[in-house]
């Protein structure tokens, strides 16, 4: 089985049709990691408990996962167009999306994870951090890292 990282960008989407071309018809999973804006939740309440806190919260949080689930529908489409057999999961992220990612990886005993980069540089790479870098550095499964077209 194939977990396929999904997250909408060219990158992911170019890692769609490579894994169709070389992985063929695989049983993949295809998944979408998704995290709450915390910057807006840790300032939402302006260091008080309200009602209206709450709420912005619970509505930034049903926002969120909305369009976690509009990308990952997408994703969907777009795999079973290239004549892939998918399943989709939508994961929410409280620590990191790389160990989220590893996490399912684990959980369904995936063989390969396929994910796209980004196309940051080596130093933006090294600052930064990167979803892929640490995927290659943490996973003790094999990792298809695949560049954007435009790399």
């Amino acid at each position: 089985m194939i977990l396929l990282c999904y997250d909408g960008s060219p990158s992911a989407q170019h890692a769609l049709a490579v894994s169709r071309e070389t992985l063929g018809s695989t049983p993949t999973t295809l998944l979408h990691v998704w995290s709450a804006p915390l910057e807006i939740l840790a300032d939402a309440s302006f260091g008080t408990r309200s009602t209206s806190s709450e709420s912005l919260r619970t509505t930034i949080e049903r926002l969120s996962l909305e369009r976690a689930r509009t990308i990952a529908d997408e994703g969907h489409e777009r795999a079973s167009g290239l004549g892939l057999a998918v399943e989709t999961r939508t994961e929410r992220s409280d620590t990191s999306v790389w160990q989220t990612i590893l996490d399912v990886a684990s959980e369904t005993d995936a063989d390969l994870i396929v994910v796209g980069t980004r196309g940051a540089t080596a130093v933006q790479s090294l600052l930064l951090g990167s979803v892929s870098n640490a995927l290659v550095h943490h996973s003790k499964r094999p990792v298809l890292l695949v560049p954007s077209e435009t790399e």
